[in-house]
This record gives structure tokens, C-alpha cells and sequence, in this order.
């Protein structure tokens, strides 16, 4: 598939670290501004973020990218150009947003109704950024709700999605397909009905098939790394599940995207919540990782078959990669100089870069020890700030989707 603006730019990518072309962000918005003492942790927040400062963050970040060469493509947008070319859209976008059986049948039905009939621009930021009961529409021909009656004015008649600026978790490419994920936890479960619109609907993407979906078994894209093309590790903890993984590889196989599949226990807890908090890719041969799991971390290897699937392991990790790469060793860069500083860099992200090409990666400024140690190994280091963007606990890989890559197949 050739992006029909940039001839001659796939979409697609098979490893985490080919030429970035194309990556997908979604600026900071209203969505954050909904963030309060009461219900940040409910919206998976470990703090509450400057949004202006967020912002500004989030603007450097893309305008490095952009300096790079990389095409940036920002989610709001992408998702009101939709709204406002497809009717079939916006009608999917409102039906995953109003939940009958919260708001009653009266109070859904006059809010379909309402959202339906906004402008596109309107409607993304309220699928977005959420609606209270206080911002609903008063008017004399509104049914009678005693769900609106009972309500608070501040409670969430629609809620926010403030973690869609983590867009990698949502979807991710493999080959020229892209995977629709399903997110576990409830404050993010409606994020993908909006990645799913934009792919579907946009004309940008028009003709794109899916390599994945899934609706009841959890995958996430923050625990998915592309290894090296047909070599996929899969990290299951918090997110993403066992079932998950399985229906994964095997779909991956089914459709001659993968091989071989690594199945990556991770600990189930907010510090590691992905694989991606713990180990990505650097270069074609080189990874990141949080060293108090070096040792420990270990993978199921999953390999297509001519009479189906195999399975062994669980193996360490480090050997099991590297065997499936096809390469001698894998090297590791490990975050921090002691176990302290280790600990700090891993939670403030340091292990979480994007690669913009093989050896070249985006990196949080204030991990200075994993940033001294990735340039000690001949990793070129683009750093940006992150003292606002961080509040949600994810990095610069957790903020981006790459939707074009470079291929290393030879």
C-alpha cells in the first residue's frame, strides 16, 4: 500500500528500527484537562499534567520527528477528516461512545441524536475529550431521563480518553497490515473504536487490510516488538493475556506476517505494564533493557509449522531472540549504572526510545545515566523533554505509531 500523497512511501513496518517514514501521535487535548485528584488513577494517571507545558512537550517531540524527515500525522486530525467524510463513521464513532445501558434508553437516544448532528470537528473532541452532564444540551423537546436527574453535573455523561496520547498501544503495523488491539482496562477500552474509524473510513488508509482484531482476548501494543522481519515478541503481564498472545501468533502465522513468535512473561504491575517498559529496540542487534530483569526475563518460543504451530520454553529471553533473529548474540544496554539509578530511569521510561533508524533513537532528556550509556555504545541520542508527557508513565515509543518503516529485508 503507497501512501497516496507520498509516492513510493509503504505503509507498513517489519522491525521496530527501519528508516521511520510515518508515525501516527495524538496532541494533548481537553481529554487531559478532565484529569483531577479524584479520578486520575481511575484514568490510569499517576499525576496530574501542566496540559499547556504537555503540549509544548508533545509540539517539540513533533517537530524533532519532523526535522528527521518523518511525516507526522496527528489523530485528531486524521479522526475529524473522517467524521467529516463518512457518515458510516461518525454513526460507529457515536454508537461506541453512548452506552444505552448507563444512560438509559430516553437519555441515550436524545445524545445519539445530538452528537450525530454536530460538526466533525465538535464531535472529535467530544468523542475525545468526553462530555459531563452539565455540558449536555437543554432544550424543550428533551425526553424525560431520570439517569440526567440523578446525576452530578460533573459526572462523565461520555468519559475522557486521556491515554489516547499513548497511540502505540491501540494499533500497531506488521508487513503492510495494520492490528486493531483491545485494550484491558476499562478507562482505555473505546480508544480503539476511534483507531478502528480512522483505518476504516479515512481515505488515507483506504484499501489497508488488518493483520489482527480482537474483542475479547487483550493485546496491547506496548507489549508488541517487531524483532527483526517474521520475529515477534509478545510481552504478557498486566495488558495483554496468554489467550491474547495465542490468537495473535496464530493469526500473524495464518497470514504469512510472522514465523516465529516470543512469548515474554512480564511482571503484572503499573511499573512494567508493557514489554515496552522494560526492553526495546535500539538497533537491528542491539536492545535497551531494565537490568534487574536481565537475567530473569525469559520467552515461549511459538513457531509456524508445516503441520501447524509449535511451542517450547519458556527459555531465557536474550538467547531465545537472538536465535530467532539469526544472529549470534543480542546486545544489551543496560539502564543505569546501579541498581538505584536503574530503578528511576526504568520508571521515568528510560528504556522506552523510539528508533528513527538503525542506531538512532528519541529518548526522554532526564534518563541522562541510559542516555550516556546508549551513546557509550554508539547510539545516536535525540533527546526531549518529558516532565509533563511522563505523567501518564509512558515514553517516546509509547507515544508514537509507526505506520511507515523501511523494510531491512534484504
Amino acid at each position: 500500500m503507497t501512501a497516496p500523497d507520498r509516492p513510493g512511501a509503504p505503509l507498513g513496518a517489519d522491525s521496530e528500527v527501519g528508516t521511520l517514514r510515518t508515525v501516527l501521535l495524538h496532541r494533548p487535548g481537553d481529554e487531559l484537562r478532565r484529569l483531577t485528584p479524584r479520578n486520575n488513577d481511575q484514568l490510569l494517571f499517576d499525576g496530574l499534567p501542566w496540559v499547556d507545558r504537555a503540549r509544548d512537550e508533545h509540539d517539540a517531540f513533533a517537530e524533532l520527528l519532523a526535522s528527521r524527515g518523518v511525516e507526522v500525522l496527528l489523530l485528531g486530525d486524521l479522526l475529524t477528516e473522517t467524521l467529516d467524510h463518512s457518515g458510516a463513521a461518525r454513526v460507529q464513532g457515536v454508537a461506541a461512545a453512548v452506552d444505552p445501558r448507563r444512560l438509559g434508553h430516553v437519555l441515550a437516544r436524545d445524545l445519539t441524536t445530538y452528537l450525530r448532528g454536530l460538526p466533525a470537528a465538535e464531535l472529535a473532541t467530544v468523542l475525545m475529550a468526553g462530555m459531563t452532564f452539565d455540558e449536555l444540551p437543554v432544550g424543550d423537546g428533551a425526553g424525560i431521563s431520570l439517569v440526567r436527574r440523578m446525576h452530578h453535573g460533573a459526572d462523565f455523561v461520555i468519559e475522557p480518553l486521556p491515554n489516547l496520547l499513548f497511540t502505540r498501544d491501540s494499533s500497531f503495523w506488521i508487513g503492510s497490515r495494520v492490528a486493531i488491539t483491545s485494550l484491558a482496562l476499562r478507562a482505555r477500552s473505546r480508544e480503539t473504536s476511534l483507531t478502528d474509524i480512522v483505518y476504516a473510513f479515512h481515505p488515507r488508509f483506504l484499501g489497508v487490510r488488518r493483520a489482527y482484531e480482537s474483542h475479547t482476548a487483550p493485546v496491547e501494543g506496548g507489549d508488541i516488538l517487531l524483532l527483526a522481519p517474521g520475529v515477534v515478541a509478545v510481552g504478557v503481564g498486566e495488558r495483554t493475556t496468554p489467550a491474547g498472545a495465542e490468537a495473535l501468533a496464530r493469526s500473524l502465522f495464518d497470514d504469512d506476517l510472522a514465523h516465529t513468535v516470543l512469548v515474554v512473561p512480564i511482571a503484572q504491575e503499573r511499573a512494567s505494564m508493557h514489554l515496552d517498559t522494560v526492553c526495546t529496540m535500539v538497533d537491528t542487534d542491539a536492545v535497551v533493557m531494565y537490568p534487574a530483569i536481565r537475567d530473569s526475563l525469559s520467552a515461549f518460543t511459538i513457531r509456524r509449522e508445516d503441520d501447524g504451530v509449535s511451542i517450547t520454553g519458556a527459555d531465557p529471553f536474550l538467547g531465545a531472540a537472538a536465535d530467532a533473529m539469526g544472529i549470534g548474540k543480542l546486545r544489551v544496554i543496560d539502564t543505569g549504572l546501579d541498581s538505584v539509578t536503574a530503578e528511576r530511569e526504568q520508571w521515568d521510561d528510560g528504556n522506552n526510545t523510539l528508533a528513527l533508524a538503525p542506531g538512532v533513537v528519541v529518548a526522554y532528556e532526564r534518563n541522562v545515566e541510559t542516555n550516556a550509556r546508549l551513546e557509550a555504545s554508539g547510539i545516536e541520542v535525540l533527546r526531549i523533554a518529558g516532565s509533563e508527557l511522563g505523567s501518564g508513565r509512558g515514553g517516546p515509543r509509547c507515544m508514537s505509531c509507526p505506520v511507515s518503516r523501511d523494510s531491512l529485508r534484504s
